[in-house]
């Protein structure tokens, strides 16, 4: 399946970015697990070819990196960090009970499909919130038993969050309603341009 029109325009701003565009390949991974949650050969491929570098390359850095995704999960990605700084202020504690309560093994899917889990020992650059887990893409922080419980409960109703650039073409298409102007509709590749993104990092969310 091609990549949507933003994701390439987002990879393509990233290799204009950087020197070299060998440094572009882990944000564009990162842009194509945004939309489509996974990335497949084809996406890998396509990366190659709009960053002008071998096939490979890209095939390589995503199979180094746990982070990225090479085959279709849950619905929503579970990741709880078990560094150091995480596990010094009860990481462990928190995957083997976040691993009970979902009922399944670390690195495996919930049985209706709502959610995967994995531990990592790769910092997610959260240490100040510790013990903490990436969900989405945005941090969970200071856990405990009862945030890990609001949270599974919260995901198992949701569906899958739209991609960044789609929630930037959202916010921007409502401002542009509270000024009178009608919003185009979504999802049709026209009509909403969005931001331009910085470098995708993990986003905190809100206590």
């Amino acid at each position: 399946m091609p990549l949507e029109k933003a994701t390439v325009a987002t990879i393509q701003d990233l290799a204009a970015r950087y020197p070299s565009k060998q440094s572009a390949i882990i944000p564009a991974l990162w842009a194509v697990q945004h939309e489509q949650g996974y990335v497949t050969n084809e996406a890998m491929s396509e990366i190659a070819q709009h960053l002008e570098l071998p096939p490979s390359l890209i095939e390589a850095t995503a199979s180094f990196y746990s982070l990225f995704l090479t085959k279709p999960e849950g619905r929503h990605d579970v990741v709880i960090c078990v560094n150091a700084p995480c596990m010094l202020r009860g990481a462990d504690e928190m995957a083997a009970y976040l691993g009970r309560q979902l009922g399944v093994r670390d690195g495996a899917t919930t049985s209706d499909g709502a959610i995967t889990w994995h531990s990592t020992i790769e910092c997610l650059g959260a240490c100040g919130g510790a013990p903490m887990m990436q969900v989405d893409h945005r941090f969970e922080e200071n856990l405990t038993p009862e945030r890990i419980d609001a949270i599974i409960e919260r995901l198992r109703k949701d569906p899958l969050p739209n991609p960044p650039h789609k929630r930037e073409g959202e916010k921007a298409a409502a401002s542009r309603m509270g000024e009178g102007e009608k919003a185009p509709a979504p999802d049709k590749g026209e009509g909403v341009t969005a931001k331009k993104p910085a470098r995708p990092r993990a986003k905190k969310t809100e206590n």
